[in-house]
């Protein structure tokens, strides 16, 4: 620590050897907890408590922002002119929020993939009771705002699966599981996806039917019926977690912005559309690298708001939109999951 100048993230390393100025992305900055996110600084109070010195943190760069330009080496490495080096959001999910293509006032967003997480944008931290009970948490997003998110499960619980079957020699690829998903039969068991065991990579299927067991149920032995109880319980959770949204921020929410890797599988989706009763709207996939494009765009002048920004990517990319079905049965069996 005697020996530290500057503490910066790995984000930010790259940038650094890119243009030589150490400075802290405020969306990486604002999950290390170091940060008051009621001011967007570093906690004076948390560094004096961990007795840790604040003069190593870096000064907090806003996304957007041009921060130097390609030092003269690594231009002539590069064989191009010393280019400006732009402060993107480096928080992968930050990137993907501002590349989210909302038009609608109260929106949620979810980044689907490996993991899924869930939020909206608030124009400031909501730090209270309620989201520490329900384990939010507030994170910087483009443009000073705070992204008001929970972590959950995403389709690794899927991923996990199909390894299992592959080390059993059975090949199967995620668009026919999904296929057989689909013609598997609805509610045929209640998981609780955010459970403990089923975090780390290992056998599945054997874990969810263990669980299974443990909660009175029985076993599923089809593969398409564990990937469709799968994909229903993911469902549920973001059901649960837009209720809970709804609760903290005092507003309704009108719809679910979908973006990330998971919104290929538009099985889920539609199943996203039943359980919330809300109008799911999918794509664009590959959102961080888009939102990152655009507060490059936004440093360089091209584009001047976040709002334009998000127009321009709904009129750039295929979105496609699922509606709620099935109403009724799907309410009738959320109760009886938090009955």
């Amino acid at each position: 620590m005697a020996k530290t100048k500057k503490l910066i993230f790995i984000g930010d390393l790259f940038s650094y050897y890119l243009c030589d100025r150490a400075f802290g992305d405020y969306t990486l900055a604002s999950t290390s907890q170091l940060m008051d996110m009621r001011t967007g600084k570093w906690s004076q109070e948390m560094f004096d408590k961990l007795s840790l010195p604040i003069e190593i943190m870096p000064d907090v760069i806003e996304p957007g922002t041009v921060v130097g330009k390609l030092t003269r080496p690594i231009a002539q490495k590069l064989g191009c002119g010393q280019i400006p080096v732009i402060a993107v959001a480096s928080h992968d999910t930050a990137s993907a929020v501002a590349a989210v293509p909302a038009g609608e006032n109260n929106w949620a967003y979810l980044s689907s993939g490996t993991w899924s997480l869930m939020g909206v944008e608030v124009p400031k931290a909501i730090v209270n009771d309620k989201t520490f009970q329900y384990e939010f948490t507030n994170e910087g997003g483009v443009e000073n705002t705070i992204r008001l998110l929970k972590n959950i499960m995403g389709l690794w619980l899927v991923q996990e699966c199909k390894r299992q079957w592959e080390r059993e020699d059975v090949e199967l690829s995620y668009e026919q599981l999904t296929e057989m998903a689909q013609k598997a039969k609805p509610f045929a068991a209640r998981i609780e996806v955010d459970r403990s065991e089923f975090l780390a990579p290992g056998d599945m299927p054997k874990r969810i039917n263990d669980y299974l067991v443990e909660t009175g149920q029985k076993i599923i032995v089809d593969k398409g019926q564990m990937i469709r109880a799968i994909l229903e319980a993911l469902a549920f959770k973001y059901r649960t977690v837009i209720e809970r949204i709804e609760d903290v921020t005092g507003k309704k929410i009108d719809c679910l912005h979908i973006v990330g890797g998971g919104m290929k599988n538009e099985l889920l989706n539609q199943f996203a559309a039943d359980a919330t009763g809300k109008k799911v709207i999918a794509g664009p996939a590959e959102a961080t690298a888009i939102g990152n494009i655009l507060m490059q765009a936004k440093a360089t002048g091209q584009i001047k708001t976040l709002t334009e920004a998000r127009k321009l990517v709904r009129n750039s990319f295929e979105l496609k939109e699922y509606q709620p079905q099935n109403a009724p049965l799907w309410e009738k069996q959320y109760e009886k999951v938090h009955k």
